[in-house]
């Protein structure tokens, strides 16, 4: 019996390698961006030489949010490989980010509403300075939309601070 258990946790501890494609998919999604952040960046120049940008400040806000895009899908990858499938390798390696192996599931949590407040904050900042072509209906719902995510960014840190001092007074 002890045997058919140990194979049934040595199996079910294999299935995390089942996550792994998804991290691997998150890395082709940052590619995906790289070539967006590619094609936006040269429009934008080619489009500011020829006098062709009309707002220089709103493109460069959008490649502003795609590079936030790209940087949380990378936290994601990395921290969710390294918390749910394997520990990464060279830990002295001189550019391993100092972050590595030390964001847990609660501070990816935090990282991630936090990054998701960026984009929304770059995406309002881009609505205010086009709003001459918005209704104040749709300026309303980004505000509003925007602050949700600030509001459960909150939610969010406190509930970590209260779990937090709760183990720390047991």
């Amino acid at each position: 019996m002890k045997q058919i258990e140990h194979f049934f946790e040595s199996l079910l501890f294999s299935t995390r390698w089942l996550l792994a494609p998804f991290f691997f998919g998150l890395v082709i999604a940052i590619v995906a961006l790289l070539y967006k952040f590619g094609k936006g960046l040269w429009l934008m120049v080619t489009g500011v030489f020829a006098g062709t940008e009309s707002q220089p400040i709103i493109a460069i806000l959008t490649l502003v949010d795609t590079a936030l895009l790209a940087s949380l899908l990378l936290i994601i990858a990395f921290s969710g490989y390294e918390n749910f499938v394997s520990k990464f390798g060279p830990e002295e390696h001189e550019d391993r980010p100092a972050w590595m192996g030390k964001v847990g599931f609660a501070d990816l949590k935090l990282k991630l509403i936090g990054a998701i407040v960026a984009i929304s904050a770059v995406e309002l900042l881009k609505a205010f300075i086009d709003s001459a072509n918005l209704t104040s209906q749709e300026l309303a719902w980004k505000v509003g939309i925007h602050l949700t995510f600030v509001f459960s960014g909150v939610l969010f840190a406190l509930t970590d601070y209260i779990a937090g001092r709760g183990k720390g007074a047991h």
